[in-house]
């Protein structure tokens, strides 16, 4: 039994990378020897074993052959007479099919360590097409390795495109689109993933919330030039990703754009408090690649709000209030921090016409304001029932009104005070 280092530890390392995750291969091997030594299966019927003290992954060297459709279209065969060669050539990408052995030696039957010094990600063999989810991950591999400046092979692009065209990807279950993604936008350079799915014609089918963008064009006051809204949102995501690692923050700056394209698409003349078409719009995207709720909130809250935001200074101070009521900040302050950096970066990168340099900076000061008011002072005032919310109501809008008229003329911008 020989054991070896595989995948992207291996590319990592050789790359000077950091290492996140390390996967080995147990070659010349059978189940029952690793369940003996206190392994545990991933799962039944597939060779993938759990290390007792590590936690790692250890795989039986296997192959894998079509059989049908899909991710999932595979006859696997896991014998103890698998080769460590022919498990690495069933992989995806040459750079991603490098082993190392106990003694530090690398086993490269694909070349793998040359198109690393290429930065050059490239299919192993035609089999590349056989499996639909290799689309994205290729696309994620190119978000990964952008500022590395790797790039992807012409005929690998091929491959991906006669995959889009031979349908493959309605074979991909939702929870594995959303959880490549989920890694791409975690990458330096998210918004290579979704432009590599275009470049293959995947996006339309994966993202067409996204696609529709590319046809979506507007002037820029600057020299008149003509942009695309995809432009302006590979932008502000790209920048968001320079802000923040939070992903709900960077999906939600993805929504906040998707939203404001449609909003385009869906132009009402009546003002809306919350715009229900652009939450509409996300909820139904979140609920088609299953996007876990604690990351799908943020992206609801900016999409239905963003217009507010943007224009807060000239809201109402009794609508700002209700606007903390209605998403709960309160109880989750966090959310303001959060909506602060997405209503910044909207500002900066789609606006012509800024009010304020910083309107997420302006809704954090008010929001502060509104906090300091003391319940506690209000109920030793004497005040019960619904006389507690229209006290601290009052006290608030009193509070924050002094604060708006003072930054108002200390900027030099004219609101007449009893908008406030």
């Amino acid at each position: 039994m020989d054991i070896y280092l595989v995948g992207g530890a291996v590319r990592d390392e050789l790359l000077n990378l950091p290492i996140k995750d390390k996967d080995w291969v147990v070659v010349g091997c059978i189940p029952e020897i690793l369940l003996q030594q206190g392994y545990k299966q991933v799962g039944k019927g597939f060779p993938v074993f759990i290390h007792p003290k590590t936690h790692e992954e250890y795989a039986l060297a296997r192959t894998e052959s079509k059989s049908g459709s899909g991710y999932h279209g595979f006859i696997i065969n896991y014998s103890s007479k698998i080769t460590l060669e022919e498990d690495l050539i069933r992989r995806d990408l040459t750079i991603n099919a490098i082993a190392k052995d106990r003694y530090g030696n690398y086993i490269d039957p694909c070349n793998g360590k040359y198109d690393l010094k290429l930065g050059i990600l490239r299919h192993i063999s035609s089999s590349f097409k056989e499996d639909p989810l290799r689309v994205l991950r290729v696309a994620r591999f190119a978000a990964t390795f952008s500022y590395l400046g790797f790039r992807i092979a012409k005929k690998t692009m091929l491959f991906m495109s006669d995959i889009v065209k031979n349908k493959e990807l309605s074979h991909l279950k939702k929870e594995r689109i959303w959880k490549e993604t989920e890694k791409a936008l975690m990458t330096s350079h998210p918004h290579v993933y979704f432009q590599v799915l275009r470049s293959c014609f995947a996006l339309s089918i994966l993202f067409p919330e996204i696609d529709k963008l590319y046809s979506m064009k507007f002037t820029v006051c600057k020299g008149n030039s003509i942009i695309s809204m995809s432009k302006f949102l590979f932008t502000a995501l790209a920048k968001v990703s320079q802000i923040s690692k939070a992903i709900d923050i960077r999906f939600a700056c993805l929504c906040q754009f998707l939203s404001i394209g449609f909003s385009f698409l869906n132009y009402k003349k009546k003002y809306e408090f919350c715009n229900s078409l652009s939450v509409s719009l996300v909820k139904r995207l979140c609920k088609r690649l299953h996007v876990p709720s604690n990351i799908q909130d943020l992206a609801v809250l900016i999409s239905g709000f963003n217009d507010f935001l943007y224009s807060i200074i000239f809201q109402t101070t009794q609508s700002i209030v209700i606007f903390f009521d209605r998403i709960d900040a309160w109880r989750k302050p966090e959310r303001i921090n959060k909506l602060a950096i997405l209503i910044n970066i909207y500002s900066d990168y789609l606006s012509l016409v800024k009010p304020i340099s910083s309107p997420g900076e302006y809704l954090k000061n008010i929001f502060s304001i509104a906090q300091s008011v003391s319940i506690r002072s209000i109920l030793q005032s004497g005040f019960t029932g619904i006389g507690i919310k229209i006290e601290l109501m009052r006290l608030r809008i009193l509070l924050i009104n002094k604060w708006r008229l003072f930054f108002l003329k200390d900027k030099n911008i004219h609101v007449l005070e009893n908008n406030l």
